[in-house]
Order: structure tokens, then C-alpha cells, then sequence
């Protein structure tokens, strides 16, 4: 069950994979400068506004969002669209890869 503490880890681990500040983030949220660092720190939950503009910032939808499994659910979502165009031979040879790498 997904809770308040998995929703900071979460958080967290989604603004890291993107390599931004916690001020950037909360900067470019509309919000102050110490927002994110407050919710990470459980000193603060956003709205389910702000929550949807966390989302829109990571590139991703809510449920991605609580999709612990995905890693980094941004660069999941570009390399799937990327492998729609490819032919069936193509695929094979990805799933190969991927299969060799686990």
C-alpha cells in the first residue's frame, strides 16, 4: 500500500533522477523556494493541485507517479515511444538486450 512516507521517497527519488534542486523545483512549481525541501522533510503535503503540477513537471501521470517499479517513469515513457515505430525483428533484438542485462 502506498503511503505518506513511500509519496516523500518517492518524491525525492523522481527530482534526483532528474538531476534538479529542490529550490528549482519549487521555483519553477510557482511556489517558494523551500516548498519541495519542506515536503521531502514531511514538514509539508501539497494539494492535489499541486500534486498534478509535480506530476506535469516530471513529465508523468499520477499513476506513474506512484509506480514504484518504474525508476526513472520519464525516460521509461520516451523509450517506449521511441519502439513503437520499430519492426517486429527490431523488437526481438531489443528484448534480447534487455533480457541479457538482467
Amino acid at each position: 500500500m502506498f503511503n505518506e512516507e513511500l509519496f516523500y521517497k518517492r518524491l525525492t527519488e523522481l527530482r534526483l533522477s532528474k538531476n534538479v534542486s529542490a529550490r528549482d523545483m519549487s521555483l519553477s512549481l510557482g511556489q517558494c523556494e523551500n516548498y519541495i525541501n519542506n515536503i521531502e522533510n514531511k514538514h509539508n503535503f501539497p494539494s492535489m493541485q499541486v500534486f498534478f503540477y509535480i506530476c506535469d513537471y516530471f513529465d508523468i501521470t499520477p499513476m506513474e507517479f506512484f509506480d514504484m517499479e518504474a525508476r526513472n517513469p520519464s525516460k521509461l515513457k520516451d523509450i517506449t515511444d521511441k519502439m513503437k515505430s520499430l519492426n517486429d525483428n527490431q523488437l526481438s533484438l531489443i528484448e534480447n538486450m534487455i533480457d541479457n542485462m538482467k
